[in-house]
């Protein structure tokens, strides 16, 4: 399963607890959208997506989480790590909160003036989305984009201070984001192709009935047609009858 990675701005202060200094703040806030993220296909950017933690996503990821805090991911920069017990990772209405017991050295003393002096404001955090535990869709605002919301981490690897905001590498969202494209692309050409289909249904069905009709029509005016010559046969035929009668009485009378 790859490692996601994100990094916001966000709290992120020294404090002092018990009367030692301990780093503490949100690593990520529950439905902040992030900034827009290009969606590729076959090398060409074909739309955006952003993407929003829902509250209650790390809930089930922390327990199982083994999880450090890393000044700027060096493992060599240790601060904390949750399974010593030096690092508490917890969700609150707000988003990911941590707080760390760093230890007393050089880098962590650094690190402490440095956020003291507000020269380190971002908070990075790599995290596994569990199978289905992302959703997407369309951004109703912005045409062509979408807007990927995680309801469920699987696993939190680190939450670290950084000094500049890491790479955002999109490419395990941006596979899913794609396969629900072509899901919904697919679907709209299912519907099309029925669509054309009813319409291919409706226009044959209205040729059928006007040949009906043409047929129809042409049998009553052939039937009127053949009423209309037997009947000027008849008349015909009647004058015909009255001719020959005339004829016979002029020969009648003649004799």
């Amino acid at each position: 399963m790859e490692i996601e990675r994100r990094t916001n701005t966000v709290e992120l202060r020294v404090a002092v607890k018990a009367d030692k200094p301990v780093i503490k703040g949100y690593g990520a806030k529950f439905r902040t959208l992030s900034e827009p993220m290009p969606i590729i296909r076959d090398g060409e950017k074909i739309g955006t997506f952003r993407e929003q933690l829902m509250p209650g996503c790390f809930a089930s990821a922390i327990p199982v989480s083994d999880i450090r805090s890393l000044f700027n991911h060096d493992p060599n920069l240790i601060l904390g790590r949750t399974a010593s017990g030096t690092m508490v990772v917890s969700e609150d209405e707000t988003g990911l909160c941590f707080e760390v017991d760093p230890p007393d050295t050089t880098y962590a003393r650094n690190l402490q003036v440095s956020m003291s002096r507000g020269d380190i404001t971002q908070c990075s955090f790599g995290f596994n989305v569990a199978e289905g535990g992302d959703t997407y869709t369309k951004d109703t605002a912005n045409p062509g984009a979408w807007i990927r919301s995680i309801h469920r981490v699987a696993k939190l690897y680190d939450v670290s201070p950084v000094t500049y905001p890491a790479y955002v590498d999109t490419q395990c969202a941006m596979r899913s984001l794609l396969n629900e494209i072509k899901t919904e692309e697919t679907e709209h050409e299912k519907r099309v192709t029925a669509e054309l289909a009813e319409e291919q249904r409706k226009t044959d069905e209205a040729a059928a009935a006007l040949e009906e009709e043409q047929r129809v029509a042409d049998e009553l005016a052939e039937r009127e047609e053949t009423e209309r010559v037997v009947e000027e046969q008849r008349k015909a035929q009647i004058e015909t009858d009255n001719a020959k009668a005339r004829l016979k009485l002029l020969e009648l009378e003649m004799n």
